[in-house]
């Protein structure tokens, strides 16, 4: 099964991603991961990207997308794939097509921003690892680690400014492609649920009516 993962900034595509790569046994591979696994292979594909990386400009679709071909033609991802975060954009979606990637299914995992931005801005991290959120997991001192008893802080990322920001660019520039993928009878949608497992069963349900 080749699969693209979609799904907001905190929607949970992560954490989904595991359970399906475990279920199906297929990689999940990402744009970054793929990046950076070409630039040190030293691939052409791969200097072609440092060079715009070194120079602090973003990489051209043409060359992701060549090198993300690249990727899912090795023997790792013979059995199939999950593309998760990638393609963003109708643009990459087309140039993916057009170099001959097939795609099974796509899923979407869908949750109310006003939910992505209450879940992410309550996050609270240490500097030893450890997560928590002002709701769901609280530490037994507030604003304490349990583990290591520092000081917890917010990502910069899970500011409520940042996240009402990265959503504003998910809904313009990469959910279109729920249309792009609906009209080619590969699109699925599930809601996202309080909890994971919840959410893992309705994944596995749509992924299944594909697989039938």
């Amino acid at each position: 099964m080749n699969l693209i993962l979609m799904g907001a900034p905190g929607a949970g595509k992560g954490t989904q991603s595991a359970k399906i790569s475990a279920k199906y046994n297929i990689p999940a591979v990402s744009t970054g991961d793929m990046l950076r696994a070409a630039v040190k292979a030293e691939t052409e594909l791969g200097k072609s990207a440092k060079s715009y990386m070194d120079a602090g400009l973003l990489v051209p679709d043409e060359v992701v997308v060549g090198i993300v071909k690249d990727h899912l033609s090795t023997e790792a991802c013979k059995n199939g794939f999950i593309l998760d975060g990638f393609p963003r954009t109708i643009p990459q979606a087309e140039a993916l097509e057009a170099m001959g990637v097939k795609i099974d299914v796509v899923l979407s995992i869908e949750v109310p921003d006003e939910k992505i931005i209450k879940r992410m801005s309550g996050r609270r991290v240490c500097h030893c690892g450890a997560s928590y959120h002002v709701e769901y997991i609280r530490p037994k001192v507030d604003g304490i680690c349990d583990k290591c008893g520092e000081k917890l802080y917010i990502r910069d990322d899970d500011c409520e400014e940042t996240v009402a920001n990265r959503l504003k660019t998910y809904h313009a520039q990469t959910e279109p492609l729920k249309d792009f993928y609906a009209e080619r009878g590969i699109l699925a949608c599930v809601e996202g649920q309080e909890e994971v497992a919840d959410t893992t069963a309705l994944v596995f349900e749509a992924l299944d009516k594909f697989n039938a």
